[in-house]
């Protein structure tokens, strides 16, 4: 679809994103963006909750609470929004996406930010895989099909803090000191921290909209309409993970436990566990596949970052790894 160009809009229109509604507001990602984009100074950021929710949100954001059988409560609640970023996690109702979605087409939202947040869910074989695919495949065909709003998927690659103190997910065991390396574990795979996230979802929406004139080629929110973000904090191996968690731990290679699993054979375990009912076999099949050496995991080489498009800062990779080990003795092996 051809750019727009802001001359071209009507009288009016303003070349901006400033109302901000956010679903998840006070989650594990969703906090990081709220925080980040009042600290912009540019945006009035919203929480869409529910009536009866009591989780804490960040100080300047504004509260609307939503009945989610009621659909005329989410469109009001949106109203007047220039943009909806959806973070949920896999426990949220399966149809509450598309009744926000639905919502948002009819409360006129111009841009739809649906819960992606993952790995490249453009790569088909990937998409299919990871058993993630069809579910997000339908919601930005949903935004789409009503014709009323635009989407941008971001995709972040699987959160780094958070997956490297599970262990079903980056193979890392803090409480026993064991590592399970996947083939050789030097395969490098795109990961991004909650915080590097918010940063780039302030940074984009704090874009322009639309291209100043023809001449103009500087990064505009309508360069990614319906279409992908590609952002990360790092792009490392296993064993460049295990590096940075020798340093921190100031322990060395003879202090833990390594193991190496075929990693198609970890996929094909992680199926059989998810057979029997273990919802653990689903991390380790999202997980597994990620690391296959077929450069799936690899956004930077495969699409290319928009870190540099964004102006986001490099982050310090053992700094990172020091967040994911607190939270690895605080949450355990749950991961929440």
């Amino acid at each position: 679809m051809a750019q727009q160009e802001a001359s071209s809009q009507p009288q009016g229109f303003k070349n901006h994103i400033q109302n901000v509604a956010i679903v998840g507001a006070g989650g594990n990602c969703g906090k990081f963006m709220a925080e980040a984009l009042l600290g912009t100074g540019k945006h009035v950021v919203s929480a869409i909750t529910r009536a009866e929710s009591t989780t804490q949100l960040p100080d300047g954001v504004q509260v609307k609470r939503v009945n989610y059988d009621d659909q005329s409560s989410i469109v009001e609640a949106l109203r007047g929004q220039d943009a909806l970023i959806i973070t949920m996690g896999v426990t949220a109702p399966k149809d509450q996406e598309a009744k926000l979605i639905e919502a948002a087409a009819e409360a006129g939202v111009s841009w739809v930010f649906p819960n992606e947040w993952s790995p490249d869910m453009a790569n088909e074989s990937l998409a299919k895989d990871t058993l993630l695919g069809d579910g997000k495949k339908k919601h930005r065909d949903l935004v789409a099909k009503l014709g009323k709003s635009s989407w941008i998927a971001v995709s972040t690659g699987f959160w780094y803090e958070w997956s490297l103190a599970l262990s079903a997910a980056y193979g890392f065991d803090f409480a026993n000191r064991a590592v399970t390396l996947f083939d050789d574990g030097e395969t490098p795979i795109s990961t991004s921290t909650f915080a590097q996230v918010g940063r780039a979802m302030a940074a984009l929406l704090s874009l322009k909209i639309h291209a100043d004139g023809e001449d103009d080629d500087s990064p505009c929110i309508d360069r990614f309409k319906n279409g992908y973000v590609y952002v990360a904090s790092f792009t490392v191996s296993q064993k460049d993970m295990l590096e940075s968690v020798l340093r921190v731990t100031q322990t060395s290679l003879d202090d833990w436990k390594v193991t190496k699993e075929s990693v198609q054979g970890r996929y094909a375990a992680g199926m059989e566990q998810m057979k029997r009912g273990d919802r653990m076999g689903f991390v380790k099949v999202m997980y597994s596949r990620v690391f296959y050496p077929d450069d799936s995991g690899n956004v930077e080489k495969t699409r290319g970052l928009q870190n540099d498009a964004l102006g986001l800062s490099k982050e310090d990779l053992d700094e990172c790894t020091k967040i994911a080990i607190r939270r690895a003795e605080v949450h355990g092996d749950r991961g929440y």
